[in-house]
């Protein structure tokens, strides 16, 4: 069906991967008339590469997600067969939950949520065109000539645009096995002025579970008592399975090295570059020739399927050289491939070309997310996909777009990097490294960051703003408990410290002083209060978080007081960078092509020195004073 220009939808989405169905979620929740367009209608929500959710970085993005009003967390934990909260031994800031899912569950609950969500349709069809009028997209044409007319417009196109399957020296065009690729729209994006790159990523051989050895394996089980992902979740109740590990060895590397000059990696098939923290494996042997061997997990798809995903070993090498290089490895000797590993090359769009609403400065009203603007993963993927549906919906209204700052969210840090520095010609992939603020930013604390924006902008339910509200008000009491209740140096008490690793107390102490101990947690002090017992355990983490590095808060808040006054001075749209003496033409033109919205977003370009900041402080101020 064709909609005619009467028959006008508010926001379409073009794909339905992580990134379309958080758009068209938050579109269609926050009332407007929403279509979701996608190849496949089986295949929406698709877990392409490994059947997980979250990891170092990503579990902070899927929790703001949650946080804002998405999808993807509560979607975990309904299909999530093993949680695993990762860097336990570590700092709150780089704690992060990750979760395998049932991958086919998974795939089954998101198409079933957006079927059933309001203001949302779904539509089977390929999209090769849009149709752009002074400047501006008024809507898209499919491969067999349907047009759909809309207000606003989100591509989100995966790995799709002119996808190239290879293994070994074989290629063929596909958007991932077993779907089509989109051949049109990235000719006709560049039509239309956009830089139109190439990366490339891969993927694992599936493996039969019925044929790998596992008494031969380590067993890696999960969490006792798994932490859910979504903050209106208590507990995960669905059965828990265990995944595997095993490793590569010298025979494996031997077999990989002999055959390396026919992964089409290192024959020149492949030109574009893949991401650099998640190498195929014969990249991993030659990159780290003295590396005796190579860690694989291996993780089952679902709780009815055989096939097992064996992560570390994503490889584009020929399916001869894979079941040898598979069968070679202990436990696996005997392992029968399903489906084999391959390399994905594909088209994105140089993500410099957003503002940070995410919409496209070459086109009016037109929005990209996911892996067409150079990102790697799923929860990349969703985030980007929440932001652009929220600020399409924004934009409609004739509000301001919602852009996150660093000191707010992995989502601001996420949409910061990528339209300010760009992708660096590699699929750029969140950790929690990225974000210089990352003590503010944890998992635990997501809601308190963002709740109330999502509920403000009419996207997060007022059941998640009341439970936010009383979250922050059992954490200021049990905090001012913590503070004022007291305890003495008794033969009893020190004990007790003794009992729980602790060196023993001289003068009377409050159970804060005693919780700012690094060997004791909120667990520990509870034997020296039963008022304490009465709290929930996500208040007991909160407020054991603020009060034990109280400290390191405070300064990375006086950071941030310093970062807002360069990020609060705004920069004219029309501004002359060409008119400021002292400033090299190399300088110009990275301000030129960026347009930064503000110094401190101009002092994050790559290349942008803090002398050619200064100089373009000191000629704003003078011409703002002439």
């Amino acid at each position: 069906m064709t909609n005619s220009k009467n028959d006008i939808y508010d926001v379409m989405v073009v794909g339905a991967g992580h990134a379309g169905i958080e758009a068209c979620l938050a579109a269609a929740r926050m009332g407007r008339k929403t279509l979701m367009l996608t190849l496949n209608l089986d295949h929406i929500g698709q877990m392409s590469c490994n059947p997980a959710i979250g990891g170092i970085g990503k579990g902070h993005l899927v929790k703001e997600i949650d946080a804002l009003g998405g999808e993807m967390g509560r979607a975990i934990d309904e299909t999530g067969i093993q949680f695993r909260t990762l860097n336990t031994k570590k700092g709150p800031a780089v704690r992060a939950s990750r979760a395998q899912a049932d991958k086919a569950l998974y795939r089954q609950r998101m198409k079933m949520v957006l079927e059933n969500c309001q203001n949302l349709t779904l539509r089977q069809g390929s999209v090769e065109r849009l149709i752009v009028e002074g400047g501006k997209v008024e809507g898209v044409e499919t491969q067999i000539g349907e047009q759909f007319y809309g207000r606003r417009v989100i591509l989100t196109t995966g790995t799709f645009l002119r996808g190239l399957i290879h293994i070994g020296d074989r290629n063929f065009a596909a958007g991932r096995a077993g779907d089509f690729a989109v051949q049109g729209l990235s000719e006709e994006l560049a039509k239309l002025g956009f830089k139109v790159g190439r990366l490339k990523t891969g993927t694992c051989p599936r493996l039969d579970s019925r044929s790998i050895d596992y008494s031969k394996l380590q067993v890696q089980h999960g969490d006792e008592s798994p932490a859910p992902f979504s903050f209106a979740n208590e507990e995960i109740t669905q059965r828990q399975v265990p995944c595997h590990i095993t490793y590569t060895n010298n025979r494996t590397h031997e077999i990989i090295r002999s055959a390396v000059h026919r992964s089409p990696m290192y024959s020149g098939s492949i030109k574009s570059r893949g991401p650099r923290y998640c190498p195929s494996i014969e990249d991993k042997i030659v990159r780290f020739a003295d590396k005796a061997r190579h860690q694989i997990f291996l993780e089952p798809e679902g709780l009815t399927t055989v096939e097992v995903y064996p992560n570390g070993l994503s490889t584009s090498l020929p399916l001869d050289v894979q079941i040898e290089m598979v069968r070679s490895i202990e436990g696996l000797e005997r392992a029968e491939i399903m489906r084999p590993g391959y390399a994905i090359e594909y088209d994105y769009v140089e993500p410099t070309q957003l503002y940070p609403s995410l919409e496209t400065k070459q086109v009016r009203h037109l929005y990209h997310a996911g892996q067409i603007n150079g990102t790697t993963g799923y929860e990349e993927a969703a985030a980007q996909g929440l932001m652009a549906g929220i600020n399409a919906v924004l934009s409609l209204r004739g509000e301001q777009p919602l852009v996150l700052s660093r000191d707010q969210a992995y989502l601001g840090v996420l949409i910061d990097d990528l339209v300010t520095r760009g992708t660096d010609g590699e699929p750029y992939r969140m950790f929690t490294s990225r974000a210089e603020y990352r003590l503010l930013l944890r998992e635990d604390n997501a809601d308190l960051r963002l709740t109330e924006i999502g509920h403000s902008i009419g996207l997060a339910t007022a059941e998640a703003h009341q439970r936010v509200a009383a979250k922050k008000a059992k954490t200021s009491m049990l905090m001012a408990l913590l503070e004022q209740t007291q305890i003495n140096p008794t033969v009893e008490i020190n004990k007790r410290l003794e009992s729980i690793g602790s060196a023993p107390i001289r003068n009377q102490t409050s159970l804060a002083q005693l919780l700012r101990r690094p060997e004791v947690s909120g667990s520990d002090i509870a034997i020296f209060s039963e008022e304490l017992n009465r709290f929930d355990p996500e208040v007991t983490l909160q407020a054991e978080v603020e009060v034990k590095y109280a400290g390191y808060i405070d300064r990375q808040m006086e950071m941030v007081e310093r970062f807002k006054k360069i990020e609060n001075f705004r920069l004219p749209e029309d501004l002359n960078y060409l008119d400021i003496r002292g400033l090299s033409r190399e300088v110009c033109e990275k301000l030129t092509k960026i347009r930064p919205k503000s110094l401190g977003q101009a002092s994050r370009i790559s290349g942008i020195t803090p002398a050619a900041i200064s100089l373009l402080s000191v000629y704003l101020r003078k011409k703002k004073n002439a």
